[in-house]
């Protein structure tokens, strides 16, 4: 039962408060400044009801905001609320101004005065699992902003903390919405170049057309629309760390410019004749096989040797456990705050729920859903429906992990193919992936372009 801790000297308003709340909390009775103090300190009451007149000198208020300030000093999270009589009602608004949660004036309505206290010890409740949560979330389950407790993203925190300070190229392997942008982040900020500018570019968000200037710049004059000088990506992270994600779709021109690079640290802007020396480090990302590419023609080996000096595997969200459910509550709390709403948590089916889905767009597909959820929830609890996971439990039902994940990943690939008519850039948004990805998942589940 939850405590709660009455400072009042009057037996007749003690009387009433015990006869009226007693069978919905644990009651502490304290008559002075000291006794309150004590219990305080012992029992550490979520809520305390505090008359400002304590002895030695009741018709006064100075032992009670003295009284006040002690509390809020010991228990900074406990929900003080002043009872006072009509005439006291400055002194009631200073106590609040103080940090007490709220007031309320004699004479009491037991009624009224519950309402108040179910609404403090239910924000209590509130307050306490954001603080638990965050407390959680800056042990040493949290690394350079990343959370991950199962074996796989412990091996990759320590493969982070080897691999900062060698200022040698890194190559970044994992399916879309893994983190990987967050592990180069990770990276930077711990090595040597950490004061230097981290300049990320997407290869596969960037026109063919376009790449090139966008990452080596070009001369005055190089093209028609070439009004000024322009410094590329590589020039512009001197003295820091370019992250070049998708790299594998980076087209076959830029292959060989960029392993110049690599091998001579200098480069030429688009138009110009002069070798310019660059000071930059590379991280690389892809998600698709480069070893498959390579076979087909479409990747350079020698880049990618160049490029995988140091080799880092992000696994999948399915694949890595509590993690899952230690990250929904993550994102739950920042977007509780965000958004300025007070979601309790997750029903136990909709624990179950995002524990069996196959999270295809991985940790930033659960971000996303969860993001809607919070704004669109009406419950005090997300639900598989809130989730838009209410599918999982009664389609999936009775199958194996491994068959259910299958089915529930051909299903949502083949509503994304149909939603789209097709198109492989739409879809590929719709469920949170890339491009190549989507490519892959549709050559595993054995589905064609048709059959959307």
């Amino acid at each position: 039962m939850e405590k709660l801790l009455i400072i009042e000297d009057n037996d007749g308003v003690v009387t009433q408060l015990k006869w009226g709340l007693s069978k919905d909390y644990r009651i502490l009775i304290a008559k002075d400044k000291e006794a309150a103090i004590n219990f305080v300190r012992k029992e550490r009451p979520c809520v305390v009801t505090l008359d400002l007149g304590l002895p030695p000198d009741p018709d006064g208020t100075e032992k009670g905001f003295l009284c006040l300030k002690h509390i809020l000093e010991e228990t900074p999270h406990t929900k003080v609320i002043v009872i006072t009589g009509n005439n006291e009602r400055e002194s009631a608004l200073k106590a609040v101004t103080m940090g007490a949660y709220d007031f309320y004036l004699k004479p009491i309505d037991m009624a009224e005065l519950k309402v108040i206290l179910r609404r403090a010890f239910y924000l209590y409740g509130i307050e306490k699992e954001n603080r638990e949560l965050q407390d959680v979330l800056h042990r040493e389950d949290r690394f350079e902003g990343m959370i991950g407790n199962c074996p796989k993203m412990q091996e990759v925190f320590a493969t982070i903390k080897k691999v900062a300070a060698a200022d040698v190229t890194i190559l970044l392997r994992g399916e879309s919405g893994t983190g990987k942008e967050l592990v180069a982040r990770a990276i930077h900020q711990r090595s040597l170049r950490r004061d230097g500018p981290f300049i990320p570019i997407n290869c596969g968000g960037v026109p063919d057309t376009l790449i090139e200037s966008e990452l080596f710049g070009y001369e005055k004059g190089a093209f028609t629309d070439a009004k000024a000088q322009r410094i590329g990506m590589v020039e512009r992270a001197s003295g820091g760390t370019l992250f070049l994600d998708e790299i594998g779709e980076l087209p076959p021109q830029l292959q060989v410019k960029l392993l110049r690079f690599l091998q001579d640290k200098k480069i030429q802007r688009l138009g110009g004749g002069e070798e310019i020396e660059v000071d930059t480090c590379i991280i690389a990302a892809t998600n698709t096989d480069l070893q498959k590419a390579i076979k087909e023609g479409n990747f350079r080996e020698d880049l990618y040797y160049r490029i995988s000096v140091i080799s880092i595997e992000l696994p999948p969200l399915r694949e890595r456990g509590d993690d899952i459910t230690l990250l929904a509550h993550s994102f739950l709390n920042r977007f509780n705050y965000a958004h300025k709403r007070n979601i309790k948590g997750f029903s136990q089916a909709a624990i179950k729920a995002i524990e069996s889905y196959g999270w295809p767009g991985n940790v930033r597909e659960l971000e996303n859903k969860i993001q809607r959820a919070v704004i669109m929830a009406e419950g005090p609890k997300l639900t598989p429906a809130d989730l838009e996971l209410e599918f999982v439990q009664a389609k999936y039902e009775g199958r194996g992990l491994k068959e259910a994940r299958e089915a529930l990943e051909k299903n949502l690939v083949q509503r994304g193919l149909s939603n789209n008519r097709g198109n492989m850039t739409q879809a590929a948004a719709e469920l949170g992936i890339s491009r190549p990805t989507l490519y892959e998942l549709m050559e595993k589940l054995g589905i064609g372009k048709e059959q959307g």
